[in-house]
């Protein structure tokens, strides 16, 4: 199996950082490159910054949500910031919305719309969101799971392609991973953050059923790292590598290497 694989960081990485980091990443055999988006740091402006050191990787945002940004806003920071949409996967989740299948069904029209040419992946976890990313969007893009859940939630994607009668998109997933001595502690730290960020991301960690801490990947070698993401290889099509590490060119190197593939 040809293992591919994407590096993702917190949106807002100071530009000395992020130009390095991309051409390392570019060394490494990496496929692509990817942000978050926040409220405090723009995902897009990130991949700016990423753009021109690795002209030959892909580029992508997961998510941005659609509670706090529109579409139009979208595709003006877009063209504002000359990033070309043959190199983009624009993920796109519900954010805080109540009710999020009817509001990411019916965004699809506007998304292809405005943004013509980018590849569209929606942020998924339950079995409603995975069967609508299989019957309607680009790709699915997959967070906090661990290699068991990530199957069965692809199979849910697998499941609305075929309703929809088409092949099924890639499965792209946040992999969070840190390297050295306080590796646990970065992973544990990361997650507590996550699961009392809101319901939906509480309710996904009990349907997890995990020890707090413990979902991802916190080694102490690069030897370490290769042999526990081997797992997610074969429930992804696509691994993002989500860095915890110090915001410096060391650091974050540091996990790239551990994690590229091999």
């Amino acid at each position: 199996m040809s293992v591919r694989r994407g590096f993702g960081v917190a949106a807002g990485l100071e530009a000395s950082v992020a130009g390095p980091l991309a051409a390392r990443c570019t060394e490494l055999g990496y496929e692509s490159l990817w942000s978050n988006d926040h409220p405090a740091a723009s995902g897009l402006e990130t991949l700016a910054r990423f753009a021109d050191a690795a002209p030959g990787l892909d580029l992508g945002v997961a998510v941005i949500p659609l509670d706090r940004h529109s579409v139009g806003e979208i595709a003006a920071q877009i063209e504002a910031l000359e990033l070309d949409p043959a190199r983009l996967w624009i993920g796109v989740g519900a954010g805080f919305t109540k009710r999020p299948r009817p509001l990411m069904d019916a965004a699809l029209v506007d998304l292809r719309r405005e943004l013509p040419g980018v590849r569209l992946v929606l942020a998924a976890m339950g079995p409603r969101m995975c069967e609508l990313a299989g019957s309607s969007y680009d790709g699915a893009f997959f967070n906090w799971m661990t290699p068991e859940f990530a199957t069965t939630a692809r199979e849910w994607v697998e499941a609305g392609a075929r309703e929809a009668g088409r092949p099924p998109p890639p499965v792209f997933g946040y992999v969070r991973t840190a390297l050295g001595d306080d590796a646990a502690d970065r992973l544990a730290k990361e997650e507590a953050f996550y699961r009392e960020l809101h319901a939906g991301y509480s309710n996904h960690f009990q349907r997890l059923g995990e020890p707090e801490g413990t979902v991802g990947v916190a080694a102490a070698s690069a030897d370490e790292v290769a042999a526990k993401l081997a797992a997610y290889d074969r429930a992804l099509d696509v691994v993002v590598v989500r860095g915890l590490a110090s915001a410096n060119v060391e650091a974050m190197s540091a996990v790239a290497a551990a994690a590229a593939p091999r």
